[in-house]
């Protein structure tokens, strides 16, 4: 302990550009490393397998998921109330049992080796905030949470590439590859998370600039969900169903692209870099927008275009205009616009603005509670009330709901938090106008 104080103190005198650059940099390869041990299971298909009418892979989902959200809830809790002194140990600890977890699914013969995916989902579920913990704050925290977030891209795809090189030129078995691959990063793992253990506490500027963060107890989060409660409302509708579209893309990405007759290793990755690339710019950008307010409703709008670029490359495809690749890269960006904002700075902007003294995991870990519950149910109506319909077709569905349904909630989104602003500023300024004449008091 000793000697990371050491070594922290001395990265701290580096210049903040820097310093953001090393923890962006470590965060983005940390959570990487990670979907190695959580994502790698999909680039299988599993086929020829049923249990209960229902395909084993769908089993396998539907057990991760369920885990993953049980680990959702759990961190509304324990990630709001975690002590910063303990991250890195909490994240070697929870990424060691989901990868036993996998270990137990390669030897344990199915079905019952579908409970693993279970056991690794819910400890996986946690790193995401405590990865954000390092990051949120901070003046430079849009570009350190937009390069973190573009790993929800990229590293799907990158994870599943490794993957089916695993099992079509190595000839890895199915269920032997999920582990396998989590060997592979493993080191790189350990690197990562050295290296962002190095970040020193946020500065008195970063404080200033981006209201203090802190952790909250149960009264305190009561307080936060009645102040913000319409807010959040019409943010977890959008959520909810950015998280579906994106987890049936995410987990059955290899189904969809079958579907639309693509059959490429390499073309995950290379979609999902341009997609990747694409968002980590925009994000980025952000950073210029000193002033809370106006970075917030830019927010809005990046993911208010999201959902129009959705609707408008699904109507496009459908009606021939446009061919299978050019619809997934723009559905997958859209996609990816309305739900990295979510996963990255939106929160963290909203808390600047408002000033309120807070932290992001615990409302941003509500918002994925409700959406790996909406994932789940989805994936089980899908199984049991439509069994018939591709992945493909599901997926064109569900987007084209996304497109609607969370375009207007964005517009409905921005319009409330703009008229909460308002009110909160006309608030303090007749409070301060109350102070400043009973100081004066009555003129002769």
């Amino acid at each position: 302990m000793k000697l990371m104080d050491q070594l922290r103190a001395k990265v701290a005198k580096w210049p903040y550009s820097l310093l953001s650059v090393m923890a962006a940099v470590s965060a983005f390869g940390l959570y990487t490393s990670m979907y190695a041990f959580r994502k790698a299971f999909a680039a299988g298909t599993f086929t020829g397998q049923q249990y209960l009418h229902i395909d084993y892979k769908v089993w396998l989902v539907i057990a991760q998921v369920i885990g993953y959200t049980a680990s959702k809830f759990y961190g509304i809790r324990f990630i709001a109330e975690v002590n910063a002194k303990n991250r890195a140990r909490y994240i070697l600890t929870l990424i060691g049992i989901a990868w036993a977890a996998l270990l137990a699914f390669a030897f344990v013969p199915a079905p019952f080796n579908i409970v693993f995916l279970f056991v690794n989902g819910f400890p996986l579920g946690l790193i995401w905030g405590l990865v954000f913990g390092y990051l949120e704050g901070r003046r430079s925290t849009e570009f350190m949470a937009a390069v973190l977030s573009i790993s929800l891209i990229f590293a799907s795809g990158f994870v599943k590439t490794v993957g089916r090189t695993l099992l079509t030129v190595f000839h890895v078995n199915e269920y032997h590859m999920p582990f396998l691959t989590g060997a592979i990063f493993v080191i790189p793992l350990l690197l990562f998370v050295f290296c962002i253990e190095l970040m020193p506490a946020p500065t008195a500027e970063d404080k200033q600039l981006r209201a203090e963060r802190s952790p909250m107890n149960a009264a305190e989060r009561k307080q936060f969900l009645v102040r913000f409660l319409p807010g959040v409302i019409l943010t977890l509708v959008i959520y909810v169903l950015l998280t579906i579209m994106r987890d049936v893309r995410d987990n059955f990405e290899v189904e969809i692209w079958a579907d639309l007759g693509v059959k490429s290793n390499s073309i995950y990755t290379g979609i999902d870099s341009i997609i990747s690339v694409t968002v980590l710019v925009g994000m980025s950008l952000l950073i210029l927008v000193k002033k809370n307010l106006r970075a917030f409703s830019i927010i809005h709008m990046f993911i208010i275009g999201g959902c129009v670029l959705v609707g408008g490359s699904t109507v496009l495809f459908t009606l021939k205009m446009i061919g299978p690749v050019s619809w997934m890269t723009m559905a997958g960006l859209g996609l990816y616009m309305g739900y990295v904002p979510y996963n990255a700075i939106f929160f963290d902007r909203m808390i600047a603005t408002f000033n309120y003294r807070s932290n992001v995991g615990f409302i941003m870990y509500i918002a994925d509670s409700m959406g790996y519950l909406g994932s789940v149910s989805i994936l089980l109506i899908k199984e049991l009330g439509r069994p018939t319909i591709s992945w493909g077709v599901f997926f064109k569905e569900g987007v084209m709901i996304v497109a609607v349904v969370g375009g207007v909630c964005g517009v409905l989104s921005l319009l409330y938090f703009l008229q909460s602003y308002r009110a909160s500023q006309n608030s303090k300024s007749k409070i301060q106008n109350e102070h400043v004449d009973l100081a004066t008091g009555p003129m002769n």
